[in-house]
């Protein structure tokens, strides 16, 4: 009977390792399963970073052609006080300046970069080629002065910067004069 038993109890357990996982085998599947979704997780989180940069580089573009189209119009990037609000508000340009020859120079108001901050902005520039503004972001870790700042002038220098060549402007019409 004792030889009975001990058949009969190996075959049980056969039976029942064969009908589900043990307790390491669900273990090593959630590590295996955890270690993967870290790395689709490291992979989007990159994607994300490098996304969001070019968005900036490319509404940092939108910006610069803009103030040329508003140098244009005006003989004169916007003052500091005006910034860079005057290329889709009225309300911020000068009281001095001709209010008839504005318009709408950004369709689309972006006063922020991807990161939630605003763009920097100098009508005299010390980071751009002489006569030209600075025009900026303070990138991911939204500090200026850092690494990771994205200016207008240095995407232009990295070739980066698009069609517009150097990044010099146009020469300015004469002013007055007769005809």
């Amino acid at each position: 009977m004792t030889q009975q038993r001990k058949v009969f109890g190996g075959s049980s357990r056969m039976a029942a390792r064969g009908r589900g996982f043990t307790l390491i085998e669900v273990l090593i599947v959630i590590v295996i399963i955890l270690a993967i979704a870290g790395l689709v997780a490291v992979n989007l989180f990159s994607s994300k970073d490098s996304a969001d940069k070019g968005i900036a580089e490319l509404g940092l573009k939108g910006l610069r052609d803009s103030m040329q189209q508003f140098r244009l119009e005006f003989n004169r990037y916007p003052t500091d006080e005006e910034g860079i609000a005057v290329l889709w508000s009225k309300a911020t340009l000068s009281a001095d300046a001709d209010q008839t020859k504005w318009r709408q120079f950004v369709i689309e108001a972006k006063p922020n970069d991807p990161w939630g901050k605003p763009w920097g902005y100098r009508q005299r520039g010390e980071k751009a080629p002489e006569g030209m503004f600075d025009l900026w972001s303070t990138g991911p870790d939204m500090e200026e002065g850092t690494a990771d700042d994205i200016n207008v002038w240095k995407m232009v220098d990295d070739g980066s910067g698009g069609s517009s060549g150097s990044g010099t402007p146009p020469p300015l019409p004469p002013t007055g004069g007769g005809r």
